[in-house]
């Protein structure tokens, strides 16, 4: 690991050098000369000295650069089945004119915009168009719920909302205008304006004086050129789900942002310019604002933007197919997509019937993958397969297998080691380090590198109240691990999810790694109930591959008895249940805390972000059956 720990340890000791020297790669407008200011941390800042555009790196950039033909965009969607392409030069004529349509609705730079799409090209445009004019846009998934949408307009106050007339599920249509119609009928917004791409599976009713159509807009529209604007400027804000029930707007800046994901895609990801990177996720989430928008693009590599899913439409070789179609060198999903091709196509026979000869690398992240998951992945592709660790807080990797820095052994079950920028350590309750392979809260020293967030929307004091007040001068990642001997980070669950069971703390991770290798187990959740004996005991819910003919009964007991042999008889593992989903959010990652308080019998509020609410009924149904959730409320 000679050419990684020099890169980790220089970016630790020197970090304005070192930054300062990868800041080079990136168009200035003018060139930073300082690093990281830490005179208000944990409000730390990057190239406070700065110029620059986030849509100049992205788009003008690669025209001005003889790149202008390049295909930039593929727009690839079994759900309407189409397959669109734009090149560089198409995208820089579409954002230029919303950029210039965005002016003339009176949005200035550091004025609010919210983007409220499905999964179609215009949804980018919207986005670059934003960063074009220094507008800070905030990506709502689209289709989310009229009341969660109403608490992020009053939260950021936008003056124009983007929008669609509809986005497309499998067998269904869901309309956005009566959502975003109860959003502004429940907020506090005044004067908002729309402009709505009407989509022809159905129409927005426009109304006078508010409403503009997205077509007749942007053909009378002015292009605008880029904004010169401070690195420290704000880009975007992101909502993400806070304990509190009230969402929390994360802050990333242009120049942290644009500096850090165009050096992840050479460093962690090992792509070139006119390469064809796929992130198959949503604009909704951080993978998309990183991995879909900016960081294919800043890098001058085709994205794929993909509206379907990867079972279902139309079958569990959707993945394969896209990467055949577009010839697609890089693919970066969650762990949770592979768990639902393996159950629907466990011996991955669907794989042979594409052709996969571009495919170099197959990245997961956005929940723990466990081993099973990625040996099946490795066997079935015949790829590099890399878990790597980051958050929404951080925007991009804080732990990866760098291949672009040097390739290492991969280790399944860890997302391998410290990327550089990040000093990452596991603290015990008191703030003491542990010893190697002692699991504690996994933390970050300050400061964290460029690109990260910088402060929470217009709520400084939960910015510092949730992640640096625990341990000071660390940033909490909430998350729960353990560092082994060689420097192999291990994320087992949330903190929360780490449970005490008669005084011995154990991870759920660890359990579901046991149950996940049965081969009749597609994909598991474990988490801690309250025993009044005991204190907690874990619980388990598993789902089966599709086809299964053992009796229940059989596999549970096979089940219990694993994790007795493997974890021992003091996890005291006597309760799992079979059922046929998860409750999970858009993003795929499983509602643990939501089935805890359902099997605790406390309290609970329907998540904003699940993607379907109807699964919670029959995890209640198991819950109870096995005992627990007695007074569900």
């Amino acid at each position: 690991m000679g050419k990684y720990k020099d890169q980790h340890q220089h970016s630790l000791n020197e970090p304005s050098q070192y930054w300062l020297e990868k800041s080079k790669d990136v168009h200035w407008f003018k060139s930073p000369t300082q690093g990281v200011d830490t005179t208000h941390s944990p409000f730390n800042t990057w190239f406070k000295d700065g110029e620059i555009n986030a849509c100049y790196n992205a788009i003008d950039i690669h025209v001005e650069n003889g790149r202008g033909d390049q295909t930039a965009l593929i727009h690839d969607s079994p759900i309407t089945d189409s397959h669109t392409s734009y090149t560089y030069s198409e995208l820089k004529d579409q954002i230029s004119r919303f950029a210039g349509l965005l002016k003339s609705h009176g949005v200035a730079a550091g004025d609010r915009v919210m983007v409220y799409m499905p999964m179609i090209p215009e949804a980018l445009v919207a986005v670059l168009a934003c960063a074009r004019i220094g507008a800070v846009h905030t990506v709502v998934f689209g289709g989310f719920a009229a009341k969660e949408l109403a608490v992020r307009i009053n939260d950021c106050s936008p003056k124009v909302i983007v929008t669609a007339s509809c986005g497309i599920e499998p067998g269904r249509i869901v309309e956005y205008q009566p959502l975003v119609e109860e959003a502004l009928d429940i907020s506090n917004a005044s004067a908002t304006s729309c402009v709505v791409f009407q989509r022809p599976q159905s129409s927005w009713q426009l109304k006078e004086g508010r409403d503009k159509d997205w077509l007749e807009s942007i053909a009378a529209a002015t292009p605008a050129d880029c904004a010169v604007l401070k690195s420290t400027d704000p880009l975007y804000i992101l909502y993400t789900s806070g304990t509190t029930g009230a969402p929390k707007g994360v802050v990333k800046d242009i120049g942290g942002s644009v500096v850090s994901l165009k050096w992840t895609m050479s460093s962690i990801y090992n792509v070139q310019p006119g390469d064809v990177y796929w992130a198959a996720s949503d604009i909704g989430w951080v993978v998309g604002h990183s991995y879909i928008i900016y960081g294919p693009l800043f890098h001058g590599c085709t994205t794929v933007m993909y509206e379907g899913k990867p079972v279902g439409t139309p079958d569990a070789g959707a993945f394969w197919r896209v990467i055949e179609q577009n010839k697609v060198n890089v693919l970066f999903t969650a762990p949770t997509a592979f768990r639902a091709i393996k159950r629907e196509d466990p011996s991955g026979s669907l794989v042979k019937d594409y052709d996969l000869s571009h495919f170099r690398t197959l990245y997961l992240a956005g929940e723990r993958c466990d081993p099973d998951t990625l040996q099946w992945a490795q066997e079935k592709l015949q790829v590099p397969v890399i878990d790597h660790w980051w958050q929404t807080e951080t925007g991009y990797s804080i732990c990866a297998n760098c291949q672009g820095i040097e390739p290492m052994p991969v280790i399944p079950g860890s997302p391998s080691v410290a990327v550089p920028g990040y000093d990452v350590t596991v603290l015990d309750n008191e703030g003491s380090p542990v010893e190697a392979g002692e699991i504690g809260s996994i933390v970050v020293k300050l400061p964290l590198p460029p690109g990260t967030f910088t402060t929470l929307w217009q709520a400084k004091e939960r910015y510092v109240s949730s992640y640096f007040e625990r341990f000071p001068g660390y940033y909490e990642t909430g998350d729960a691990g353990y560092i082994d001997e060689n420097g192999y980070v291990f994320v087992m669950a949330r903190t929360d999810d780490v449970i005490n069971v008669a005084g011995h703390r154990l991870s759920t991770g660890a359990m579901e790694e046991v149950l996940s290798n049965h081969p009749d187990v597609a994909e598991c959740a474990v988490m801690g109930v309250t025993d009044e004996l005991k204190g907690q005991l874990p619980v388990g819910l598993v789902i089966l591959n599709s086809g299964e003919t053992k009796s229940h009964e059989d596999i549970r007991d096979e089940l219990i008895l694993k994790v007795r042999q493997d974890i021992g008889p003091v996890a005291a593992f006597k309760s799992v249940a079979i059922v046929e989903k998860l409750p999970k959010t858009r993003s795929g990652k499983i509602l643990r805390g939501t089935m805890r308080s359902i099997a605790d019998s406390k309290e609970w509020n329907m998540p904003a972000t699940i993607e379907d609410p109807n699964v919670l009924e029959d995890i209640t149904k198991s819950l109870k059956e096995l005992g627990f959730a007695k007074e569900q409320s």
